[in-house]
């Protein structure tokens, strides 16, 4: 039996829009949040992404505190290259310079989620992910 109306790629009727994300556009949004949040120490996203978020940035610091080269090279495959201060900083260099030297006597759990309000337009979870002190 045929449907009626618009179709998706795959060719099923009765469905009005394709899904959002690929999991490779969530991949680049993972690798400029994780930049951002070296380069400003916080960022307000959703819960979700929040804990996708802390993960991710756990394990750059975990490459960070390595030190060696191939960390280096394995944290640059996640993290944009971009300029972070005046001074021509990047953000790979903050991570394995500043980052890192803080964390170098502590075992894991480098990042904190805070919940914060709903989000005004969709009501969507809010949480604020931040280094620990």
């Amino acid at each position: 039996m045929r449907t009626q109306g618009r179709k998706n790629v795959h060719g099923k009727g009765g469905v009005r829009f394709k899904a959002a994300f690929t999991p490779s556009k969530y991949k680049a949004m993972l690798r400029n949040l994780v930049t951002e949040l070296i380069a400003n120490e916080k960022v307000e996203v959703t819960l979700p992404v929040a804990k996708d978020l802390s993960a991710l940035a756990d394990k750059m610091v975990t490459f960070g505190k390595k030190g060696d080269l191939h960390a280096r090279r394995l944290a640059a495959q996640k993290l944009r290259n971009v300029v972070v201060d005046k001074n021509g900083t990047t953000a790979l260099k903050k991570l394995f310079d500043d980052i890192a030297k803080r964390y170098e006597n502590r075992n894991g759990g480098y990042t904190r989620v805070l919940k914060t309000e709903c989000r005004r337009g969709d009501n969507a979870q809010m949480a604020l992910v931040s280094f620990v002190a």
